[in-house]
């Protein structure tokens, strides 16, 4: 509203910061203010974020060692960060604070807990085996959720129990009980999360199964297959890449071969599969073929993950492209059928597991095992 507030709050805040020395600045979620220049999208013309920015420029410049101000800021995004900020003598030391591996997510966990009352029971180092890749906040809201599912049942201390409903309906949602599927839909639902479920215990290196369920979870899961990793994992192999894509489509396998026919149930798993698959081929170098080159252009991928390499063809010739999409669509197509193979084998411990499935809607990781006993693994 008022042109040239911003620069002169900046010149305020350094002035009472060396007013004050020895005192910290601490600037939180810099990527609001530091933006680079020109990614506004405007041409020309003057914007006051800019201005504000250049101030805070001018008085980085204007530090010296003596003066007994540091500067600290935070973001979640510095890869859009104004290159200015991060010259030698501004913002020049960057210090990543990532997920916790599990040491870091039992000390959380400790600190959480403090605030209710834990069943004798309960050994927060198994919570911290099951929560792999959840931050702070995540871990915050898996207490605050147990003691709600604690409460619910009226019980008198958090359980084992109430943390994996609590992780249950972080992961997969609310329980939306007032859905009512017909009995065909709960036989497609039912062989399909066995289908994840079997091939994921079929082969080996895969995420543990802990719970199968056929009852309505979130925004339009019909049903889940709840795996969680049992240990942290900061490199994957291609042949456990292979093992994810043939989970990922147990499901639309289990389909076809009980049914015969396809649904739109396996929608996501198809789009999963089929982005770990082009990662492969496009930016891993792992497929003979093609050589070890990459033909993606990564976006930056930071803390959340979010971002997706940038693929469109236009750095490769028509016929790299073409070689790009048969290698991909031969990586999936080869994890479907061995899923099929998998399932096809198994068959009679998939029949008998959907019908235990059917009638008790859930089964727990003691149940999965136990009817899963003769299970015919694979390498």
């Amino acid at each position: 509203m008022f042109v040239g507030v911003g620069a002169a709050r900046v010149r305020d805040l350094f002035m009472q910061a060396r007013t004050n020395a020895p005192a910290i600045i601490f600037i939180d979620e810099l990527d609001a203010l530091g933006k680079a220049r020109g990614a506004s999208g405007l041409v020309g013309g003057h914007d006051e974020r800019e201005q504000t920015l250049n101030q805070l420029l001018v008085e980085l410049d204007g530090f010296e060692p003596s003066v007994g101000v540091v500067l600290l800021a935070a973001t979640n995004r510095p890869e859009i960060l104004d290159p200015a900020l991060l010259r030698p003598g501004r913002f020049d030391r960057q210090v990543l604070v990532d997920r916790p591996d599990r040491e870091g997510r039992l000390a959380i966990l400790r600190v959480h807990a403090k605030k209710i009352k834990l069943d004798a029971n309960v050994d927060l180092d198994q919570v911290a085996g099951i929560t792999v890749g959840l931050a702070g906040a995540d871990l915050a809201n898996l207490v605050n959720e147990a003691a709600l599912v604690a409460t619910r049942r009226k019980g008198d201390a958090v359980t084992l129990s109430d943390f994996t409903q609590a992780l249950e309906r972080i992961v997969a949602g609310v329980e939306k009980k007032n859905l009512a599927l017909s009995p065909k839909e709960r036989k497609v639902v039912a062989y399909h999360e066995l289908g994840h479920a079997l091939t994921a215990l079929a082969l080996p290196g895969s995420d543990a199964v802990h719970k199968v369920s056929i009852v309505p979870h979130g925004m339009g899961a019909l049903g889940y297959t709840l795996q969680r990793p049992t240990e942290d994992k900061y490199l994957t192999t291609r042949p456990e890449l292979m093992n994810k894509i043939a989970v990922l489509l147990g499901g639309r396998a289990a389909e076809k071969l009980v049914f015969d026919e396809l649904s739109t149930g396996a929608a996501d798993d198809i789009a999963k599969a089929t982005a770990i698959a082009r990662d492969m081929v496009t930016r891993y170098g792992m497929d003979e073929g093609l050589g070890y080159v990459a033909y993606a252009q990564p976006q930056s991928r930071f803390l959340d993950g979010a971002a997706a390499p940038l693929y469109d063809g236009r750095e490769t010739s028509p016929e790299t492209a073409q070689r790009i999409d048969d290698a991909v669509r031969g990586i999936v197509q080869s994890g479907f059928e061995r899923a099929t193979t998998i399932l096809r084998d198994n068959r009679a411990t998939l029949d008998r597991t959907a019908e235990t499935l059917l009638a008790k809607e859930t089964l727990e990781e003691p149940d999965i095992v136990a009817l899963t006993s003769d299970l015919k693994r694979f390498g």
